[in-house]
């Protein structure tokens, strides 16, 4: 089974809301070949429009997460507690997560909103700046702004898993030193060691995660896995190092395959700023398109030498003991 940290299928959803049952003609279908027993599934709402439309994105994507689940209920179940991880009886576990918090605009108080909605994970930031935080995408490398402290309270009293994904290193850090109390991930991130790029984590980075017990959900696009060679054998490169580094019952697996949804939605997203020159967010690892191709993964994985209890920390056992720790009982 999989456990995948980040899927950004809800912007296609939204995008064929129109559709008769989207989730279950162009993603339920690529779940169940690739074996995932457990989609995260972000909110991204990140929109130079500002707060007041990030919030209305942000909902709208919700809503297109409810209607997923209402409309496969015997196939999915949303995931809002320990009770609900412990009784999928074969069904994929759908859980929401926000990718950066820039629908809160400058109000921390609204995260109990989308808590009441089911987000039980949550990252600060996206690449740029917010009221919260610096993103990797900022060249002054910001950290923790005061309401970003105080959303960091919030965050660990309602007990949401803490995304350092796309945090700048000092947010990062900052993070880090003000969540005593938090459970930690990195949902969707490379190697910096492997491939030197703001998007992906230092070896300090890896190794400070580790100690605080969190999980690095290793990426599968070129521009954090190799803008050059992008293979499924740079992809477990980045898996070695993560486990030489961190050990394995801390890495895992967030791939964020999104060739899917940058096509059905014709863009290539903000993140352009931070793609080499000729790449595209179309462009796939080679034989690593979306979750239907996870197998080759796991293939490739065993090559290296993965088997047993090592094999299935990585593919979910290490994410799903993070979220079984962290969620509520009820």
């Amino acid at each position: 089974m999989i456990a995948d940290a980040h899927n950004d299928l809800l912007l296609e959803l939204v995008h064929r809301r129109g559709e008769e049952r989207p989730f279950e003609r162009y993603w339920l279908p690529h779940l169940v070949a690739g074996d995932v027993g457990l989609q995260v599934c972000p909110l991204y709402a990140e929109v130079e429009e500002g707060a007041e439309r990030a919030l209305a994105e942000a909902l709208v994507e919700t809503t297109a997460f409810r209607r997923a689940v209402a409309e496969n209920g015997g196939r999915v179940a949303h995931v809002r507690s320990r009770s609900d991880l412990d009784t999928l009886d074969g069904r994929i576990g759908l859980l929401l997560s926000l990718e950066g918090c820039e629908p809160l605009g400058t109000n921390p108080e609204l995260i109990e909103v989308f808590w009441e909605l089911g987000v039980r994970m949550a990252s600060l930031t996206w690449n740029r700046r917010n009221a919260f935080a610096d993103g990797a995408g900022e060249p002054a490398h910001g950290g923790l702004s005061t309401l970003g402290r105080e959303l960091v309270a919030r965050l660990v009293e309602l007990r949401v898993v803490l995304d350092l994904a796309h945090a700048s290193d000092r947010t990062f850090a900052d993070v880090l030193e003000a969540a005593s109390d938090a459970t930690f991930v990195v949902s969707h991130a490379g190697c910096r060691a492997i491939v030197d790029t703001p998007r992906n984590v230092s070896d300090d980075q890896l190794r400070a995660l580790a100690e605080r017990g969190g999980v690095f959900c290793v990426m599968a696009l070129p521009l954090v896995v190799d803008p050059q060679g992008p293979t499924i054998e740079r992809v477990v490169d980045h898996i070695d190092h993560a486990v030489e580094v961190m050990g394995i019952e801390h890495v895992g697996l967030g791939a964020d395959f999104i060739q899917q949804v940058a096509l059905a939605c014709g863009y290539d997203g903000h993140a352009a700023a931070l793609l080499p020159p000729g790449m595209s967010m179309h462009d796939p690892i080679e034989g690593l398109a979306g979750p239907q191709d996870y197998g080759a993964l796991v293939a490739e994985l065993r090559r290296r030498g993965y088997e047993g209890s090592d094999l299935d920390a990585i593919l979910s056992g290490n994410l799903m003991r993070l979220l079984h720790e962290a969620l509520p009982t009820n």
